[in-house]
């Protein structure tokens, strides 16, 4: 069945592409060619129509492989096959009997066998396109490398064809979108119809390119105002560059403007993407609202939804969102849990009472949860928690953040010993919470810790100065212990 998109793409080429002298041909097969198809899986039915018209046109090579075109139509490979023959017979050097015995292959689902005879074609008629252009799409699934030498060869004969647009379009088709990119810009887009362009646009924004997608579109749109693909594509385009008042321009004229539009949730996932962006949060939850409910399955929306609520400061339902999410994942991945730690601590940031300390208790709980299960971000984990539960002790009375800064120095010396400035932080934690605790000989071992790798360091400096004869009578033990830490 995929093959039989080649079969009207023969009947067309067989009345355009053949001599003016055969012009007669065209006005008689009309009549026969209808009578064919009103009695499909009956040729005999038309045996007396098909006789006349074949005692006039006998030695004409192109008119008989167009009588089998017509019955290729209507499926009848056998008697199709028949007249291809003929016509092969009839002249050895028309392109004619060979394309069509191609097209019978093709319908027959064997595209080795049809590229065969399209290849036979070029070689016995080199002048006649049709060879050339059957074999590449035969075989542009398959090969479109092939394909693409065939249509060179054919610009040889025919420097006109469009050879770089066929090419794009082959490439295109066979997902291979580089290179379709690389041979559509070969062509003033000038000479692209809408579907070319659309391919080309498309294929550059798969490869992540916006700004070359962008330009194929907004030409494209100019040209073709009520496209439905180019306004669509020059929609998500200026969305993904972030250019958000643009971005709702064109999704107005995809949603209002454009003929023929189908819409997907996929479309109004990316309207609500560009109302977030705008700032336009209720919009945005109402797009979200429609492609879920379009496609529940797309799990990824909740996450959107969840986003815009907690925009609107509203956590309730952001955090239940949220949660639904990961009950729709087989397991949850660091960035989800990172995420659902950091909209906890948002809500922090905007509460107080005990709504600001159960919500850093979630953020902290959820922290714990990623650091355990992949071990290999305990250490992201362990500063988030250390912070955390700073907040949760800020006059650092209880050393709730102890436990995770010292984790964190630990796991810092040991995977990140070229990053010392990042253990001033955990340092000057430990330094702060052993002087409040009066432990001024372990608070200096952490203060010269620091100096170690910033002498300038203000507070340190200072808090060695308050310390006093804490200070210096560890001053000459210092290199000890400091050797000891390391």
């Amino acid at each position: 069945m995929k093959a039989i998109k080649y079969l009207f793409v023969g009947v067309l080429a067989m009345f355009f592409s053949a001599p003016l002298m055969a012009q007669d041909w065209k006005s008689d097969l009309e009549p026969l060619a209808s009578a064919i198809e009103a009695n499909k899986g009956n040729a005999k039915a038309v045996d007396s129509q098909v006789k006349d018209y074949l005692k006039l046109y006998k030695k004409d090579a192109d008119a008989i492989a167009a009588l089998g075109h017509a019955f290729l139509n209507v499926k009848d490979t056998l008697e199709a096959k028949k007249y291809a023959q003929q016509a092969i017979d009839r002249d050895k050097h028309d392109a004619a009997g060979y394309v069509l015995m191609g097209d019978i292959e093709s319908v027959n689902d064997n595209g080795g066998a049809a590229a065969s005879w399209y290849k036979q074609a070029t070689m016995m008629d080199p002048q006649d396109e049709q060879g050339y252009i059957k074999y590449a799409a035969v075989y542009s699934k398959r090969s479109p490398e092939l394909s693409v030498e065939m249509l060179e060869e054919l610009r040889k004969i025919n420097p006109s064809y469009p050879v770089d647009a066929e090419s794009g379009h082959l490439f295109y088709r066979s997902n291979k979108f580089s290179e379709a990119v690389e041979h559509y810009a070969k062509v003033d887009k000038s000479q692209l119809d809408e579907n070319k362009l659309t391919e080309y646009a498309f294929a550059a924004y798969l490869l992540g390119d916006s700004k070359t997608s962008l330009d194929v579109t907004e030409y494209g749109v100019e040209k073709f105002p009520r496209s439905a693909s180019l306004n669509r594509l020059n929609f998500y385009n200026y969305t993904d560059l972030k250019d958000y008042d643009n971005a709702l321009k064109y999704a107005d004229a995809l949603f209002n403007k454009s003929d023929s539009a189908k819409f997907s949730a996929r479309d109004y996932q990316y309207y609500g993407y560009a109302y977030m962006g705008a700032e336009d949060y209720d919009k945005a939850i109402e797009m979200f609202d429609k492609a879920l409910e379009m496609n529940p399955d797309m799990n990824d929306v909740r996450k959107q939804l969840s986003d815009a609520y907690i925009a609107k400061r509203d956590y309730t339902k952001g955090l239940a969102l949220y949660d639904e999410y990961l009950q729709n994942v087989e397991k949850p991945s660091v960035s989800d849990l990172d995420g659902l730690a950091k909209l906890y601590a948002d809500q922090a940031s905007n509460s107080t009472g005990d709504e600001q300390i159960a919500a850093l208790k979630n953020a902290d709980r959820i922290y714990g949860q990623l650091g355990d299960e992949y071990p290999n971000n305990l250490m992201y984990a362990s500063r988030m928690r250390a912070r955390l539960n700073s907040q949760l002790d800020p006059e650092t009375t209880q050393g709730l953040a102890k436990p995770y800064y010292e984790k964190y120095a630990e796991l810092l010396l040991s995977e990140s010993p070229d990053t010392p400035n990042l253990l001033i932080e955990p340092y000057s934690y430990l330094g702060y919470y052993y002087f409040q605790k009066g432990d001024h000989s372990n608070a200096n071992v952490y203060w010269k810790k620091i100096l170690e790798i910033d002498p300038t360091n203000a507070t340190a400096k200072q808090a060695l100065g308050v310390s006093g004869g804490a200070a210096a009578s560890t001053e000459q033990e210092a290199p000890e212990e400091t050797q000891e830490q390391e």
